[in-house]
């Protein structure tokens, strides 16, 4: 199996400055870029930025933001975390990725998914009741525009295709694709019937019962003649200095934007003994960089996952504590979870 990827996520959520007072979404913009330029020099493998189009997020178009990275950056690799395809088109997410990636030197990376945020929908005209058969016909096309030969292609959600040719062309004639899945079968089976890498977005609960998500990618994909590729996933957490600085530090940020979110969802308020039962026993990596090497580690080997992704920002998190989880995470958690993995 090639080396354990250990990569961040982040929303582009919009922080606050050291005084507690909320940044314009222009500065969180640039503050990713800050983020990202750091862990590229403390050997972060890969930042994932996700699409959003909330007032709580700043990153609604991530291969724009990582374009602006691409040029500030030498080694990391470059991922959307999700792009929706559903409300979006195949041929300019296609284009757009393969203009990272020349910006980067090949380093660009596509997670493609179906987006368990709806604003996307309204905002550009699609209609949640097309909400399977648009991204079933639009992964589809994107697998094609990967062979970056001449498309031939008719669907019902947008224009056919005839023969046509797509530019730019990656470098390499490859770019990595992966589709995000939260828990749905169908969504495992369609990614290893298309040939694709699976990202599983563990967010809550034990991550072990996502060992059948697995096993079904695995199972599929031989049953279609496919590629089993390494299969990641998906995680929130902090780092701080210590375990309590962590668990306070995060707490009230976690809380209101879960809170907020989950008001719309129907979900109770989130208590404390909750939250502190996820760190202990869930997918909340949180705590010193000890702490949360061992935990990720332990996922890593239940599940036998070839990448690991820690969302590292969630809500209205001071900018200092977020520099400083991304130092802890690229210095000590990484080289940590390794020797802990090769032990």
């Amino acid at each position: 199996m090639s080396e354990l990827v250990l990569g961040l996520d982040t929303f582009g959520d919009v922080p606050v400055d050291d005084s507690g007072a909320p940044v314009t979404h222009a500065r969180a913009i640039r503050q990713v870029v800050d983020e990202a330029v750091l862990a590229d020099d403390i050997g972060v493998d890969v930042l994932a930025l996700g699409e959003h189009h909330r007032p709580e997020y700043a990153v609604s178009t991530p291969e724009t933001v990582l374009a602006g990275i691409a040029t500030r950056t030498r080694r990391i690799r470059l991922s959307s975390g999700v792009t929706v395809l559903s409300s979006d088109d195949p041929v300019r997410v296609f284009q757009r990725f393969a203009t990272v990636d020349a910006l980067s030197g090949g380093r660009a990376e596509v997670i493609l998914g179906r987006g368990s945020f709806t604003e996307s929908f309204p905002l550009f005209g699609y209609d949640l009741s097309d909400y399977d058969v648009l991204f079933e016909e639009k992964i589809d096309l994107f697998v094609q525009l990967l062979q970056e030969k001449p498309v031939t292609w008719k669907g019902t959600v947008r224009a056919p295709l005839e023969s046509t040719e797509v530019f730019p062309r990656t470098e390499s004639g490859h770019l990595t694709t992966w589709v995000g899945v939260g828990g749905s079968p169908q969504s495992v089976v369609r990614t290893a019937h298309h040939d694709l890498s699976l990202m599983l977005a563990v967010i809550g609960g034990n991550p072990e019962r996502f060992i059948p998500y697995i096993d079904l990618y695995q199972r599929a994909t031989a049953q279609f003649g496919t590629t089993a590729h390494p299969v990641g996933m998906h995680s929130p957490g902090f780092v701080a200095d210590t375990d309590e600085e962590a668990r306070e530090v995060y707490w009230q940020p976690y809380r209101e934007i879960r809170d907020r979110i989950g008001a719309l969802r129907g979900w109770p308020p989130l208590r404390r003994a909750e939250y502190e039962a996820e760190i202990e026993h869930g997918s909340l990596y949180i705590g010193s960089p000890e702490t949360v090497a061992h935990k990720i580690a332990g996922a890593v080997r239940k599940l036998g996952v070839g990448r690991f992704d820690l969302l590292y920002t969630a809500g209205a998190l001071p900018v200092s504590a977020r520099l400083r989880a991304v130092e802890l995470y690229g210095t000590k958690v990484i080289p940590l979870v390794r020797d802990i993995l090769a032990g």
